[in-house]
């Protein structure tokens, strides 16, 4: 079994400490993985089928191993991050630059917040002008539809389109219906999990965190201690593994 997709979080460490993180990242939170692991896991993954891996977290920016990394998996693997963006500029959006990833994602968590909606706009563009494929993450609470309306209608308003964006439903307490979801993207089709409709588990995509433990999604309790850092250790942590819904 080789699972197609792969989202790793490279470290719980996150300086914006959202209440609601689904990892309980903070601003002094840590890793168990090294570049040398985890160069030598995502390339075992994708010599046994693996076609992508996303990094990220806590905030990969925050991982000092993050641009070694994406450069020694260029060409070899889909290569994605996913960013709050706080940290993408200067020195660190030349390094991020200069290893070209073949996506960056920029989290709205708070898109009531007119800063933060307008510094995704701003880093998207930016990674646009300059060459790099981008996009949005908006989070979507049921407790602040309105401000997710009001949100994507000006990321599609500055040409940041809904081929661009994935909507993402809080978990939890404040879960928005699916037709809640596609209230706030106004047009068909759009992005968002695929556990959207119903919790379920999808052979092709798994998450592994930050302490080496893998589960069907990032949600999940359900978890497993890699036995080792191959693609083989990921398939017999996989097996059997149960999903427990998050919600």
């Amino acid at each position: 079994m080789s699972v197609e997709r792969l989202s790793i979080e490279v470290t719980n460490r996150c300086s914006k400490h959202c209440h609601f993180c689904y990892n309980s990242s903070h601003g002094e939170g840590e890793t168990r993985w090294t570049p040398d692991e985890l160069v030598s896991f995502v390339a075992d993954c994708a010599r046994s089928g693996t076609q992508a891996v996303s990094f990220g977290g806590g905030e990969p920016l925050e991982y000092p191993g993050l641009f070694e990394v994406l450069e020694r998996l260029r060409g070899s693997i889909f290569r994605s991050i996913t960013s709050n963006g706080l940290l993408l500029r200067d020195r660190t959006l030349e390094d991020l630059v200069a290893v070209r990833p073949d996506k960056v994602h920029l989290s709205i968590h708070f898109p009531e917040k007119s800063t933060e909606v307008d510094r995704a706009i701003d880093r998207v563009k930016q990674l646009e002008a300059l060459g790099i494929r981008s996009g949005v993450n908006l989070l979507v609470a049921k407790s602040n539809i309105t401000a997710a309306i009001q949100a994507a209608r000006k990321l599609r308003d500055v040409g940041i389109g809904s081929d661009r964006i994935i909507y993402l439903p809080m978990r939890k307490a404040d879960t928005p219906s699916p037709k809640e979801v596609a209230r706030v993207a106004e047009t068909q089709p759009f992005q968002s999990m695929t556990c959207l409709m119903s919790c379920h588990r999808s052979s092709r995509f798994c998450a592994i965190s930050w302490d080496k433990k893998v589960g069907w999604c990032s949600y999940t309790t359900a978890r497993r201690p890699l036995p080792s850092l191959t693609a083989r250790g990921l398939e017999t942590a996989l097996e059997n593994l149960p999903l427990v819904f998050c919600g």
